[in-house]
């Protein structure tokens, strides 16, 4: 394929003349594909979804479900991109559009190709089986396997959900003639995408590390991307136009992922969907963020690196990380660091992070806690931003308190860690006495301040309320 160019719905299609801030969105409409809109232009809608063949965890090849109103149209250079528009015609419905329409799912369709290509991305998803007869699927899955939550950053403005469930849980596995589920497993995967510069700006995208090195230490002011979960937005919402865009997101040396005997290392530039699915289970405090993260459509793209980048003290990752111990490794042509991440924030938005360093990868020590959580306080259950988050990571021995880690996000200008709590618990018993004198220091932590989504007394309330749940939920830790 011709690296300035994108294979759209099997055609290849030029991307000369794409300024580096031109979405996919706009750029696919351009091309007169207009089955995908925009509703929010911040990845909350899911109106512009589309998919994206990605080197896959079970399979050579997975369809990823993607907002292509975040991702720069240069970004797809090299890559393969399916709308709806090639998925089916009005002749030959694909199997997700036929269940939409025969099932009532579409009213005035405005929602409705985003919801196909989320459906579809799930409809392809490897491991997506009928349960046997004799088990219960699990909360959120159909008889057919299907997960809800891939729909979860799609929203519907007329139609209802009912009966969009009703037609993800009808669909019944790809045929073998289908030309997409072969695509899954065929060889070779998806090619690594090209880089790309334009006069007007330049969207560049380095092989390895030690290009992207370099080109930080001659241009210290560029902006690093990899999902542009967060870039996309300040692009779209705020005419940011950074004069030289680096893209991060398939470095090599930023997608590795190792489980060692005293320590797990997670890449980067891993989407979060990617570390969910290949740690499996390891950090079960990852565990109960991940499903609150934004929303799947947000998660195939948005990567751990990228969370810690922006620094946000409401980022949802940043408190579960600090109860964790984790470490940040930076890199730079100088070589790599090491820094605690209850080192790393220095005030609001701002790091040790220097311009010229890239955050390699995650370290989490071990062995982990024995008991952990993660309290996640917001006006919706889902696809929203926290007003308070709380991660917990303690271990109770013998009824004692032997190790207490807290992180807190949303109560002060960085993401910090309760010192005063955990001074509080360690060494004491594991009581409803020790829990309320805990939780009369944990409201005093951080300098919540009042806004539109909670005021000051409410946040602080929301900290000793969360470890008053923990410990309702761990009590007969207390005799272990």
């Amino acid at each position: 394929m011709n690296p300035l160019s994108t294979d759209v719905n099997g055609v290849a299609r030029s991307l000369d003349g794409a300024s580096p801030h031109v979405s996919a969105l706009d750029w696919l409409r351009d091309q007169g594909l207009t089955g995908a809109k925009e509703g929010c232009a911040e990845g909350e809608c899911g109106t512009c979804a589309v998919l994206v063949a990605r080197p896959g965890v079970d399979t050579p090849t997975e369809w990823v479900a993607l907002n292509a109103c975040l991702v720069p149209a240069v970004a797809l250079a090299g890559q393969e991109v399916v709308t709806s528009e090639g998925l089916g015609t009005p002749e030959h419905l694909h199997p997700v559009q036929r269940e939409m329409a025969v099932r009532g799912g579409s009213q005035c369709g405005y929602c409705t190709p985003g919801f196909v290509c989320s459906m579809a991305a799930e409809y392809y998803r490897a491991g997506r089986v009928q349960p046997a007869l004799a088990t219960v699927p699990p909360p959120d899955h159909g008889p057919n396997g299907f997960d809800l939550h891939a729909l979860s950053g799609n929203l519907c403005r007329c139609t209802g959900y009912r009966p969009i469930r009703d037609a993800a849980y009808a669909l019944g596995q790809p045929p073998d003639d289908d030309r997409l589920a072969g695509r899954c497993a065929a060889e070779p995967p998806p090619a690594t995408p090209f880089a790309v510069s334009r006069e007007s700006g330049a969207f560049v995208r380095p092989s390895d590390l030690a290009q992207t090195l370099d080109l930080l230490a001659t241009h210290p002011d560029a902006v690093l991307v990899a999902g542009c979960t967060d870039h996309g937005v300040e692009v779209n919402l705020r005419g940011d136009r950074p004069a030289l865009t680096i893209a991060i997101d398939r470095l090599p040396e930023l997608r590795t992922l190792e489980v060692g005997p005293t320590i797990i290392e997670i890449g980067a530039a891993l989407s979060l969907t990617e570390i969910e699915r290949r740690l499996d289970g390891a950090v079960p405090l990852l565990d109960g963020v991940v499903p609150q993260f934004a929303s799947r459509l947000i998660r195939n793209s948005a990567t751990i690196g990228g969370n810690l980048g922006t620094s946000s003290p409401i980022g949802d990752l940043p408190p579960a990380l600090l109860a964790l111990e984790a470490t940040v490794v930076l890199a730079s042509a100088e070589g790599d660091r090491e820094v605690l991440l209850a080192e790393y924030f220095t005030g609001y938005r701002q790091t040790v992070r220097r311009r010229t360093e890239v955050i390699r990868s995650v370290r989490i020590p071990l062995p982990l806690a024995g008991m952990t959580a993660f309290h996640k306080i917001a006006k919706r259950r889902f696809d929203d931003i926290s007003s308070v988050a709380v991660g917990f990571c303690l271990q109770v021995d013998h009824g004692v308190v032997t190790r207490a880690r807290i992180g807190l996000g949303g109560v002060a200008a960085t993401p910090i860690r309760a010192r005063g709590t955990e001074a509080v618990l360690m060494g004491a018993p594991w009581t409803a006495e020790t829990v309320e004198a805990a939780a009369a220091v944990l409201v005093t932590e951080g300098t919540p301040l009042d806004d539109h989504r909670a005021s000051a007394d409410y946040r602080s309330a929301m900290l000793g309320m969360s470890l008053r749940k923990l410990y309702a939920a761990n009590r007969m830790e207390a005799s272990a």
